[in-house]
């Protein structure tokens, strides 16, 4: 299951990349590249600090055709996008949800301790992201806006704490794909932010 929203969720992450290439006035070349680092960046970051080569797209071509082709249809399509907003936001929670939870799989079938385990997640969840705002010449939307990093957070530790008690993988990633789906839909639903810190005084 959690294979096909990772295929699902990597095209509407290259979509939301491309859209926000085009925000940005960029040419084909900058929208196929933003797409491509949205859909796929978190997963190499991920893979590089874990030190797990080859990095998992360079195994996959047909995943790069996948996301720069999800990129560039965007752009032919973007006129239309406003009317699927909402479809947009619920493939999105399901990326971040399953982002998470295979970024979880992979540094916990490599040995890695608990700690290294949740960050692994939540930078597979969030990074792609990161990378395509901080591209994008703008502050991540992750650290802005409902929350988000902080469901990736708390899927990655739910579906580890399931493991512990001795729930089989299979149950466990379903209970916390649901779980994640539900809380990251009711923070958009009721705009549930984490408290914001501002801080304006100079020191000159």
């Amino acid at each position: 299951m959690l294979t096909i929203v990772y295929l699902v969720a990597i095209v509407a992450e290259a979509m939301s990349g491309a859209l926000a290439a085009g925000r940005r006035n960029m040419d084909i070349f900058g929208v196929a590249v933003i797409a491509f680092v949205t859909a796929l960046g978190g997963g190499t970051v991920r893979d590089m600090i874990l030190g797990r080569f080859p990095i998992g797209w360079t195994q996959h071509p047909p995943y790069i055709y996948l996301v720069i082709g999800a990129g560039l249809l965007t752009t032919l399509l973007a006129r239309h996008m406003h009317r699927l907003k909402r479809v947009f936001l619920l493939l999105d929670a399901m990326g971040l949800i399953a982002f998470s939870l295979i970024g979880c799989n992979v540094a916990r079938e490599m040995g890695y301790a608990f700690p290294v385990i949740v960050m692994a997640g939540m930078i597979t969840g969030i990074c792609g992201g990161i990378l395509r705002d901080v591209l994008c010449n703008q502050v991540p939307v992750v650290f802005r806006r409902e929350l988000y990093a902080s469901v990736s957070l708390i899927v990655c530790v739910l579906f580890l704490g399931l493991l512990q008690l001795g729930l089989h993988l299979d149950l466990s990633t379903a209970i916390s794909f649901g779980v994640g789906l539900s809380l990251r839909l009711l923070a958009i639903w009721r705009c549930w932010r984490l408290p914001i810190f501002s801080f304006q005084e100079r020191w000159d």
